[in-house]
């Protein structure tokens, strides 16, 4: 039955709630030195190298094994929405999913972080419908959709967004699907001590292999508490996905049909012009790409059982797909022809104004 206490609402369709703040917040909390850290991307105009990011990258096995790494890969990050796929694996595991019938396309979701499309706004109204919830019941607030022509159409037709339009309101959709199930409270699903998030960080340090006891965390955008750990283990966390023969068989299987989904509806884990989507497509899906903020990133490799993670040092959104395109490049795991067709997005062109081309975003090594 849906929680008959649905959060308050202040705005249309926007939540507004008080939550603990994150264990480290007053203390100060150092940033690694990142001097060390290769460049992993440059924006040049004309014949200058105007901007550099540095970052950090690691390749790992499900084994365990670090293929290849660049710059501190051991610093401990925050993964942001980067690890949806791990986050997710509640909704699976524990038979919510089947027990309201969800699909594929609901799986991908849950996954994603969507740019606020109509085809992705419908498909999370008509899922919280089948469970008897709405969208006053998702805590991630509101904000516009990053998709610019359905912002456009929406002011002209003078609507508001509502929690349908976060990004990842997807994501939550998975979470309080996951509490009804478990017949949890739905208020303050988001909160660090809840049930659902407790869950959640249990899976993290199975599939990580990370005793997360104390790690630092905070709130992320959307209001669920964000887990630091080292990179090299969000990407170890992503190959066991990968290749889950290690994991129990219901972790397994949530996690073979989150990537089956993750792959095939790449539209809805990303946008019509969303770097994931976009990288999906045109690698047939063989390489899944899943973006965070702050400059986190992530690929997984199935068909092989391996994983990259990425962290760009200054956070620029710009670096990050096209450092983890440019590290899986250098590793021989993108052919000439792919490479080729995703120029578009891996080496985007820097234009002026009036659309004329003068410089480039690159890899730097």
């Amino acid at each position: 039955m849906p929680d008959p206490n649905p959060p308050h609402i202040h705005g249309p369709g926007c939540g507004h709630h008080h939550h603990e703040l994150g264990l480290t917040d007053g203390v100060a909390v150092r940033l690694p030195d990142d001097s060390a850290n290769p460049i992993l991307i440059q924006v040049t105009r004309g014949g200058l190298v105007e901007s550099i990011h540095r970052g950090r990258a690691v390749v790992v096995g499900a084994d365990g094994h670090v293929l290849a790494s660049f710059g501190d890969v051991k610093a401990i990050t925050f993964p942001r929405s980067a690890n949806k796929a791990l986050q997710a694996l509640p909704l699976v595991e524990t038979g919510a999913a089947d027990a309201f019938g969800l699909g594929s396309e609901e799986l991908a979701l849950a996954c994603s972080s969507h740019d606020g499309e109509p085809i992705h706004t419908t498909r999370v109204a008509a899922w919280l419908s089948r469970i008897g919830l709405t969208q006053d019941h998702l805590e991630c607030g509101c904000h516009a959709p990053y998709s610019v022509p359905t912002w456009e159409a929406m002011l002209r037709r003078g609507e508001e967004p509502t929690t349908l339009h976060n990004n990842c309101s997807g994501k939550h959709a998975g979470m309080v699907t996951t509490a009804l199930h478990r017949g949890e409270a739905i208020r303050g699903y988001v909160n660090y001590q809840h049930r659902v998030q407790q869950r959640i960080l249990g899976v993290m340090e199975q599939v990580t292999a990370q005793d997360l006891t104390g790690a630092p965390w905070g709130i992320d955008g959307c209001s669920i508490p964000t887990i630091g750990l080292p990179l090299e283990a969000l990407a170890f966390g992503m190959a066991r996905m990968a290749d889950p023969q290690d994991l129990p068989s219901a972790r397994a299987d949530a996690a073979q049909r989150l990537l089956d989904a993750w792959g095939a509806h790449p539209e809805l884990v990303s946008g019509t012009e969303g770097f994931d989507t976009l990288f999906m497509q045109t690698v047939g899906s063989r390489i899944l790409s899943k973006a965070g903020a702050e400059g986190v990133s992530v690929g997984v490799i199935p068909e092989q059982g391996i994983a990259i993670a990425v962290k760009i040092d200054d956070g620029a959104k710009r670096a990050a797909g096209p450092a983890m395109a440019a590290v899986l490049r250098r590793l021989g795991m993108l052919s000439d022809a792919d490479w080729a067709a995703l120029q578009p997005l891996v080496n985007p062109a820097l234009r002026n104004r009036a659309g004329v081309k003068v410089g480039a975003v690159e890899a730097g090594f």
